[in-house]
């Protein structure tokens, strides 16, 4: 465990990447929709920016680059590429519940100021993150988790075979979700997959999101043992 620590604090030495720049990005953003929902003219009473999505993209590049441009130190400093890897874990546990209370404490100040005196709902969601504070909180973590470990999964990638593996690993996905369309048409389940998330709950999704971290967790994980550095 203490070999964990110490891999989470040597991603930390980069504060820029892992602190500054998710948090800076965020309220530059959230700063840019006040700017623009306070000079126009006439705006319903509840505005949803989605620029709250910024944070999960850079969550998605931090994940990336803790695999790429870090790990070639990490490794040449004796850890295991095991230890390295559940060492940023770690890492993206700790990110993910300091950023996904911020979004909670955030969303409350939103909501008890009446958008910020403009209706805009920056911090909550439409059915992602439009519940219980709790479930926020839970379906933030999970969310931002999946897309770091998204990121080390093309960052480990892009290790293995380049940019010709992270093309092939981009294209095979899509091909698997162009079958789901195809399957869908040819079974005329359209209606039913329509009906499956009108009745999926907040809590429903943070339980999908919850499998797709395992999924993507697992698969970067035995990527990981695969890499040359």
């Amino acid at each position: 465990m203490n070999t964990l620590v110490k891999v989470a604090r040597y991603h930390l030495v980069d504060r820029l990447q892992f602190l500054i720049l998710p948090v800076g990005v965020t309220f530059f953003a959230f700063l840019v929709n006040l700017t623009i929902f306070s000079v126009i003219p006439e705006t319903p009473e509840e505005n949803y920016s989605g620029g709250l999505f910024t944070l999960y993209v850079f969550m998605f590049v931090c994940g990336a680059l803790s695999m790429t441009k870090s790990l070639p130190f990490g490794l040449a400093l004796g850890v295991s590429r095991r230890s390295y890897y559940l060492g940023t874990i770690l890492l993206v546990a700790g990110l993910s519940a300091l950023y996904a209370v911020g979004i909670v404490v955030f969303q409350a100040i939103e909501e008890a100021t009446g958008g910020w005196g403009l209706g805009l709902n920056y911090f909550r969601v439409p059915w992602l993150l439009d519940g219980s504070w709790y479930l926020t909180l839970l379906t933030s973590f999970v969310f931002l988790a999946l897309m770091f470990v998204y990121g080390m999964w093309y960052g480990l990638i892009y290790r293995r075979a380049a940019v010709l593996g992270v093309v092939v690993f981009g294209a095979a996905q899509v091909l698997v979700l162009v079958g789901g369309v195809l399957l869908l048409s040819w079974t005329d389940s359209w209606p039913k997959l329509g009906t499956f998330f009108s009745t999926l709950t907040v809590g429903g999704v943070t339980g999908v999101l919850a499998l797709l971290v395992c999924v993507a967790g697992a698969g970067g994980f035995a990527t990981m043992r695969r890499v040359t550095v």
